[in-house]
């Protein structure tokens, strides 16, 4: 009986705490816009294609979004948010501190990004350097694998049939790995109307279900309100967006999000929960070696693959929809591969 109430306990916590976030990020959000429409944060339209070369296809289907003028870095609202509730009401050592520290960091990062794509001339090639960004990145990757190796003990990764893996000092590569590959992928995703908050929140939430079968009752707390954080930015991110979440945004999360794999010990189920980002990028890195060999030819009309799509005929609203579809069905599958690898 105590077990149970200890257990309710913590679910009505995570709960509020979700709700909380939701609160918090729409209160934050009225300041937000004012100040972007005020001093013009429009986000630039991009004239490179991830795969290399002119983004033509790209340009081609979104050039009329971008002559609204819409603003970016929104992802300031609920980083903001999770970091205030965390901050106050959920800060513990061995489970929130590293997933805050690194969305944090991340967000940073983006933010400057951000900055300097808005006061840049160029949408293609404002903003900070790719070499530069990476390095960034795998600054804050390698600096969290070596709190996760030194400060929490841990130096193995388990595997289905094999169990515990011990890797020793190889975990702060793979911390390093995973962090900045999922933030990465994220980041890559996030190209239509609402597409990467309705995806992250399904993955955030699968997260939730695993930290809270594992007894690890704060990270589940932390993944919830990010859902309810990311629910908020959603309703407005939606079509018609009112605004982007920007690299600030999806690169906080992207490296939240792969920080809890590595703290859930379930790095193996990641890819299928995050499937979708899985395509998004594979689809980029495809096109990128097509062109490269092909000389010039593409396998997907354009990449990421929701462009594809959109350049097929489909609205980006069915684009979206079925992509958060799928994004959904890859965290159940996600979920039971971990269940049944326990």
């Amino acid at each position: 009986m105590l077990h149970l109430t200890i257990e309710t306990h913590n679910l009505v916590r995570a709960l509020l705490l979700g709700i909380l976030g939701f609160a918090i990020s729409i209160a934050i959000t009225p300041i937000y816009t004012t100040l972007a429409y005020k001093y013009r944060w429009w986000k630039k339209q991009r004239t490179e294609a991830w795969s290399g070369g002119e983004a033509t296809v790209y340009s081609k289907l979104h050039s009329e979004k971008h002559k609204r003028n819409i603003p970016n870095m929104a992802g300031i609202i609920f980083i903001t948010s999770i970091a205030l509730i965390t901050l106050f009401f959920n800060l513990k050592r061995d489970q929130t501190w590293l997933p805050l520290a690194g969305m944090v960091a991340a967000g940073a990062i983006g933010l400057i990004d951000d900055i300097m794509n808005i006061r840049g001339s160029n949408g293609g090639v404002a903003g900070m350097r790719a070499a530069v960004k990476f390095m960034l990145y795998s600054g804050v990757g390698l600096i969290g694998g070596l709190w996760f190796y030194e400060k929490l003990g841990v130096h193995s990764v388990y595997l289905p049939g094999i169990h515990e893996w011990s890797i020793g000092f190889g975990i702060v590569i793979l911390f390093w790995f995973v962090v900045v590959a999922t933030a990465n992928s994220v980041n890559i995703t996030d190209g239509l109307d609402g597409l990467a908050g309705g995806l992250l929140a399904s993955s955030f939430m699968a997260y939730t279900l695993i930290c809270g079968v594992q007894g690890k009752y704060e990270l589940a707390a932390f993944c919830l309100t990010i859902v309810g954080a990311l629910l908020s930015y959603t309703w407005f991110n939606i079509f018609p967006a009112r605004f982007f979440m920007g690299d600030v945004g999806s690169f906080a999360l992207g490296t939240a999000l792969g920080i809890i794999a590595m703290q859930t010990n379930t790095v193996y189920v990641l890819p299928i929960i995050g499937a979708v980002y899985v395509m998004e990028t594979g689809s980029v890195i495809v096109n990128r070696i097509s062109k490269k060999l092909r000389h010039g030819k593409k396998v997907f009309l354009s990449s990421p693959i929701h462009h594809h799509f959109e350049a097929l005929g489909w609205p980006e609203t069915k684009v979206t929809m079925r992509f958060w579809i799928l994004g959904q069905v890859a965290a159940v599958v996600g979920l039971a591969v971990f269940l049944i690898g326990r």
